[in-house]
């Protein structure tokens, strides 16, 4: 694996309610930070208030290897009640690429939370050349912690999505 293939992780799973409320909580940036990730605090900037092209948020990040630091991404782009995804790092350049995505189901909604390694210039990227030897063992890891966050993020949907009901 390595990073120029730029990489996908991907989770998915059925929430028991509809695509609109699965929608408004899959747009509330601060659900991460009540999920088990990286992300301990969000908050949107620029006068931003909501998910729309453009609007740009501030995450605060800490994890045990990489100690604590903030990105400040962008919403780059928004299909209202489906698709939301934000980009870390330069628009031009993207460090990552973010996104959810839901559908509707027989019995709920299905929501996807996806995120994608791009190319542009990162303490990732810059590590994998300090270690070329390890680069696939060193993106394998870091899709796991992504993964892994995912994973705690959908475990807080669904029960959001239960509690609702």
């Amino acid at each position: 694996m390595r990073l120029r293939d730029t990489p996908t992780v991907e989770v998915t799973g059925t929430l028991p309610c509809t695509p609109e409320r699965a929608w408004a909580l899959v747009t509330d940036i601060e659900l991460p930070t009540r999920a088990d990730g990286e992300l301990q605090r969000v908050e949107w900037l620029d006068g931003a208030s909501g998910v729309s092209v453009g609007a740009r948020f501030r995450g605060h990040n800490q994890s045990d290897q990489m100690g604590q630091w903030h990105t400040e991404p962008e919403v780059v782009e928004v299909e209202d009640g489906r698709r939301w995804v934000w980009c870390v790092g330069p628009v031009e350049t993207p460090i990552a690429l973010w996104g959810f995505e839901v559908d509707p189901a027989e019995d709920g909604a299905i929501v996807r939370q996806w995120a994608k390694m791009c190319l542009g210039r990162s303490p990732l990227s810059d590590f994998i050349e300090q270690h070329p030897d390890k680069e696939s063992a060193i993106v394998a890891h870091r899709l796991g912690v992504w993964r892994g966050g995912m994973t705690a993020n959908l475990s807080l949907l669904e029960k959001l999505a239960a509690d609702q009901n």
